[in-house]
């Protein structure tokens, strides 16, 4: 079996050293799943009441931009304040040490007895963690609190679904914006293609293999535009 990463001692404290970073594969994929099944929901809806190309144009221009938008700014705004809670955390956590160092010695002993430590080990660790004030915080923090080891970047992750929203939600467009022939059923073979490649990019990072998480994937999108266009037919003229 193929190693994901090594572990020689320089291996391990350039690894760890480096820190690790927030990822933004929950971003990219929520946009782009998003992206795609918005976007064709509404060529799905249109064709589904016999309105015309244009129609399907305008709405999904409408909807990648607007809605690609509105999804940044909220992921913005969901990231900024589990931002904010943290830098608050920090911040009581710090009065917490200065107005009651034992008891907090007291938590952060017992954090590392659920640990496993014991004994002088467990002493001599809890004392080293107290003497740092930063590192006993961030212990708090991600143990005490449940929160990641990381800080999020808002900025970061609104730009990250921004992109995979535009992205997606633009191809079940093209083949209308280029007057192709028969662009409804192009349009629906090309939206199938990119649920089943996020699904199967997203593998990459789950225990299903990528043919199984591809046609999950695949399957929630086919339901999603199967609703608007039954919508859209209730409204056939």
């Amino acid at each position: 079996m193929t190693r994901e990463h090594g572990h020689t001692q320089a291996e391990v404290e350039a690894r760890i050293g480096a820190g690790g970073g927030r990822g933004y594969l929950r971003d990219t994929v929520y946009g782009a799943i998003d992206g795609a099944v918005t976007t064709f929901a509404i060529v799905a809806g249109v064709v589904g009441a016999g309105l015309s190309p244009g129609v399907i144009i305008a709405l999904g221009i409408a909807n990648v931009l607007a809605d690609g938008f509105s999804m940044a700014a909220g992921n913005y705004s969901g990231t900024k304040a589990e931002l904010d809670e943290m830098q608050r955390l920090r911040r009581v956590e710090g009065r917490h040490i200065d107005e009651d160092p034992a008891g907090e010695r007291r938590e952060l002993r017992e954090i590392l007895r659920l640990k496993g430590l014991t004994g002088a080990v467990l002493e001599a660790a809890t004392d080293q963690i107290a003497a740092n004030r930063a590192a006993s915080i961030q212990l708090m923090l991600v143990d005490e609190y449940g929160l990641a080891p990381v800080d999020p970047h808002p900025m970061r992750a609104a730009l990250a679904t921004f992109a995979a929203f535009l992205v997606a939600g633009l191809i079940p467009l093209l083949p209308f914006l280029f007057a192709m022939s028969d662009a409804f059923r192009l349009s629906i073979i090309m939206t199938g293609l990119v649920f089943f490649g996020i699904g199967a990019a997203k593998s990459a990072w789950s225990l299903s293999p990528w043919w199984r998480s591809g046609g999950e994937t695949l399957a929630i999108g086919a339901l999603a535009a199967a609703i608007a266009f039954f919508v859209g037919t209730l409204f056939h003229a």
